[in-house]
């Protein structure tokens, strides 16, 4: 197998404290910029409303890969499936994308709200989401993706037990 290193290029500052798989929704953070970047590498990222980021679950162990199907989330009301249909630290790479919307630009700092990441991890890297990146044509997959997924972007402050991040 063909191996790469990459490095941080930013790091996510405040929003989740910890790991959840639900109530992600109305949390709003830092993506800083790692100093190595000069500013003008973020010239013009304000005019875009969403990101698209790709970072690392930074806090799953090399011992968390599960190279075999399973149930999402432990639950056999779905069916089991292999470990490239799971989008979660369980992969090979336990690398994640995500589109949080951007609210603003302050020197390194992008704020931005709705990033399933938490406090501390390294995003590998940042672009403007582009609508037309996006997919293309009709969006198929099977119900259980939607059931799994009802709560995931519920408002934090939703959440039972304590309603914080």
């Amino acid at each position: 197998m063909t191996s790469y290193e990459v490095e941080s290029i930013a790091t996510v500052v405040g929003g989740h404290a910890r790991v959840q798989d639900d109530y992600q929704g109305g949390v709003e953070s830092v993506i800083r910029l790692n100093e190595a970047y000069p500013l003008e590498t973020l010239r013009g990222i304000d005019e875009f409303s969403h990101l698209t980021v790709t970072w690392r679950f930074h806090l799953a162990q090399p011992e968390d890969v599960q190279l075999h199907a399973r149930s999402p989330r432990g639950n056999v009301q779905w069916p089991a499936t292999g470990t490239f249909v799971h989008r979660n630290h369980r992969r090979p790479n336990q690398l994640a994308v995500s589109y949080p919307r951007l609210l603003g630009v302050d020197g390194r700092d992008l704020l931005v709200t709705d990033l399933d990441a938490v406090d501390g991890t390294p995003v590998i890297d940042l672009a403007p989401y582009f609508q037309e990146m996006g997919p293309r044509g009709s969006i198929r997959q099977p119900a259980w993706p939607s059931e799994m997924l009802a709560d995931y972007w519920r408002d934090a402050a939703e959440r039972p037990e304590t309603g914080l991040p």
